[in-house]
């Protein structure tokens, strides 16, 4: 009788370490975005604008969407060559599932949702705003990476929003004050538009700013009790100042556009930093950072460098390229959940306004 051999295998002893690698999509405006973070290090940050908006002096909600079903497929396909990582190796999707216009987030939220159905693999919804605040902590290699530490403030300035953030930690955010009408970026937009100098206003305002007397004018600041905002007396006030000075010189605003600039950026500057300023006093924090597409402006970067100087505040100023709506801020708030398998169904929808 021959005798019977047990072959036995060894288990296997090596493992490979699986990387974590999330693709954001941002679509919430005008921008479509996509990035690829690896173990929390960005590989890339595709962004598409639309120049389509500029004749209509804002965005065309219409026009934005349709922009963004062209372009979310070339720019996801772009992030993913750039980070040279294919669809399979990734682990998951986080997309921007609001605040925004209904119709621009609906592509990017579609779009998630098919493609991580396809690879079968988890969804991350992320907050708009809170992808701002959080761009603070996107890692590149080889490069220089300063982080806020817990808790610090973030002075949240874009267009549709003014707010004032205390972060106790990644997910864990209260709005200690914010615009009661309009957001500081929308105020500089509306006055650069009534100057004639075109959309979007902010990067003209700044251009001009600094070559104008911060000084010249004065427009009136609101009275506002507590930490919140309003711009809305501002821009009135820029309004009518503007209508009566042209009665006597009709050319006013050409022979005096620069130190209008300066004057009315210095003056959001000056209200956005009061307020910041008694934030930072009443709960004892000085590790202040700033986020949103109004911290591209190098007035208020001017002003947080001074405010660091002179009450011994350790700032955080993000990369201009993280300052507008990028997907790279919701890929790593979309990676900070997924090690927390905070993970969302298929089925939950789109919104459009919503607070942090």
């Amino acid at each position: 009788m021959n005798p019977t051999f047990i072959i036995t295998f060894a288990p296997f002893k090596y493992q490979k370490t699986m990387s974590t690698i999330i693709l954001g999509i941002e679509s919430s405006c005008d921008d479509t975005s996509a990035a690829v973070i690896k173990d929390g290090y960005l590989l890339s940050n595709v962004v598409s604008s639309q120049a389509v908006h500029e004749a209509y002096g804002g965005v065309v909600p219409e026009l934005a969407s349709r922009a963004h079903q062209q372009n979310i497929v070339p720019v996801v396909h772009e992030a993913l060559k750039r980070a040279g990582v294919t669809k399979e190796e990734l682990s998951a999707v986080a997309f921007t599932r609001g605040p925004g216009l209904m119709g621009s987030l609906l592509v990017g939220v579609s779009f998630a949702k098919g493609f991580a159905r396809s690879l079968d693999i988890p969804m991350i919804d992320v907050n708009h705003l809170t992808g701002h605040v959080l761009a603070h902590f996107i890692k590149v290699e080889g490069e220089e990476n300063k982080q806020p530490g817990f808790p610090f403030l973030c002075l949240l300035v874009s267009g549709g929003n003014s707010q004032i953030v205390l972060v106790k930690a990644y997910n864990d955010m209260e709005i200690l004050g914010q615009t009661i009408d309009d957001a500081a970026g929308e105020a500089i937009d509306k006055c650069s538009k009534v100057m004639g100098l075109g959309y979007p206003g902010g990067p003209i305002i700044d251009k001009l700013a600094r070559q104008g007397n911060p000084k010249a004018f004065i427009f009136s600041k609101p009275h506002i009790p507590g930490l919140d905002y309003s711009f809305s007396g501002l821009k009135t006030s820029f309004l009518y100042s503007l209508r009566d000075w042209m009665k006597d010189d009709p050319d006013f605003i050409e022979h005096h556009k620069v130190d209008l600039a300066a004057s009315l950026e210095a003056t959001i500057v000056d209200i956005l930093m009061d307020k910041l300023r008694k934030a930072a006093k009443q709960y004892k924090i000085n590790e202040v950072a700033v986020a949103g597409g109004v911290s591209a402006n190098n007035g208020l970067r001017n002003a947080f460098r001074e405010h660091a100087e002179k009450y011994g505040w350790k700032i955080f100023i993000p990369k201009f390229s993280y300052t507008t709506d990028n997907a790279a801020m919701i890929a790593i708030t979309g990676y900070m959940k997924y090690l927390d398998k905070d993970f969302c169904s298929m089925e939950l929808p789109a919104y459009s306004r919503v607070t942090l």
